[in-house]
């Protein structure tokens, strides 16, 4: 059946039940379920879908409840069908004719009926969605009073965040890219333009990095020649950071394919690092450093203003697998600090369990956190989440990160 636009309906669909019943990401589940569709347009109308289907999952379930006289089941496939009508006519203006051509197809005989009822009846009705997405219950009750600042922030995907190579030049670049600036060395831009086609790109005098993740590379300072190691490194956002401000880096990451992207940052930067590709529970370096920084796996759940299938992919199992690897991860760097060296643990998750409990574990003496613009914690941690203002700026927040310092 050729009918315009319905290639990238039927991928959002792929891709929505990759996330909710496989529990797969949507980058995971990308490969497969856009191999078919060829147009880039069309593939980035897949994901734009999916992604605010996923964002105001819980509202636009609410819709549909409100329009049907027997409750669909969660994995139902018309359920499935037509949140993704809903996403499109109520967050991405899509006229509801268009939406109808293209989401029928998918079904056949009586659920294509009850879509197209349940769908017509909202439009009928004309509903709105509110002006903040609802988190879903077991994500408020992880987050508790934190819940509604962190919903109020995830309406609009976040705007691009880089990182200068030379903080110097912030007042320059600030100006030649139209961008504000929140700190010395970074810069905001509104979303939409390609990262390539940006003035400074191809002579890398910048890189992509959210506001919150660039914090824990700025704890350590300048380097003055010192040696750092950079543990979970790539992509390399902060081994970049670490080997501008003076640092000796050894950058080191499980993934060899991973690594290979931060190979060619630094080729485009012109920065360097040691590059090593190892499992940090088993490797062992030659002589201890002067810093470790370790940015360690986690749920990522603070990264839900980009990723919202973070809000339905993750619960207790797995924070709690992602808690016993932070464990392992933080015993191992902390022994291979000189005395005097400093330690930096960070996690993009919002769950206590990956940032303050882990870090009440770390034996070392506490290093309390001091960063101009941001507040620390009465631990002297710092914390981070969406619905934060940056640096006294409101507006486009930045992601969920918790940073812990230590001396050995």
């Amino acid at each position: 059946m050729d009918i315009p636009g319905l290639p990238a309906r039927a991928a959002a669909l792929r891709l929505l039940d990759a996330v909710l019943r496989r529990g797969e990401t949507l980058d995971q589940a990308t490969h497969n379920a856009l191999q078919n569709v060829r147009a880039d347009a069309d593939r980035a109308l897949a994901r734009a879908i999916t992604a605010e289907t996923l964002r105001w999952l819980t509202d636009i379930d609410a819709l549909i409840d409100s329009a049907t006289q027997q409750v669909l089941p969660e994995d139902a496939k018309p359920r499935a069908v037509l949140r993704l009508m809903l996403a499109q006519w109520l967050r991405l203006d899509t006229p509801p004719h268009a939406i109808i051509a293209t989401a029928l197809p998918l079904l056949s005989g009586g659920p294509k009926r009850l879509a197209h009822g349940v769908f017509s009846t909202l439009n009928k009705r004309g509903v709105r969605l509110p002006d903040a997405p609802t988190l879903p219950a077991r994500v408020v009750e992880r987050w508790r009073a934190r819940a509604p600042a962190i919903a109020a922030a995830l309406g609009e995907p976040p705007p691009l965040d880089l990182t200068l190579r030379d903080p110097a030049e912030t007042e320059q670049w600030a100006e030649r890219l139209g961008g504000v600036s929140l700190m010395p060395g970074h810069l905001r831009l509104p979303r939409g333009e390609a990262i390539e086609n940006l003035d400074g790109f191809a002579d890398g005098a910048w890189w992509v990095q959210d506001l919150a993740a660039g914090l824990p590379a700025r704890v350590l300072g300048a380097g003055e020649g010192r040696r750092a190691l950079d543990l979970c490194a790539a992509p390399g956002g902060k081994t970049l950071q670490l080997a501008a401000a003076g640092w000796q880096v050894t950058a080191l990451d499980i993934s060899a394919k991973r690594l290979e992207r931060l190979r060619q940052n630094l080729d485009r930067t012109g920065l360097t690092a040691e590059i090593v590709a190892a499992d940090a529970l088993k490797w062992e370096p030659e002589a201890k450093f002067d810093a470790v920084l370790l940015d360690a796996p986690c749920t990522a759940t603070g990264t839900c203003r980009r990723h919202p299938d973070v809000l339905h992919r993750i619960g207790p199992r797995q924070i709690a697998e992602m808690a016993e690897l932070q464990a392992a991860l933080l015993a191992r760097a902390a022994g291979w600090l000189d005395p005097g060296g400093r330690l930096v643990y960070a996690v993009c998750s919002l769950e206590r369990e990956e940032g303050e409990e882990r870090a009440a574990e770390v034996t070392l003496t506490r290093d309390p956190i001091e960063l101009p613009g941001f507040a620390s914690t009465p631990e002297g941690w710092l914390r981070t989440d969406p619905g934060m203002a940056a640096n006294g700026l409101a507006g486009g927040g930045m992601d969920g990160f918790f940073v812990g310092a230590w001396r050995a």
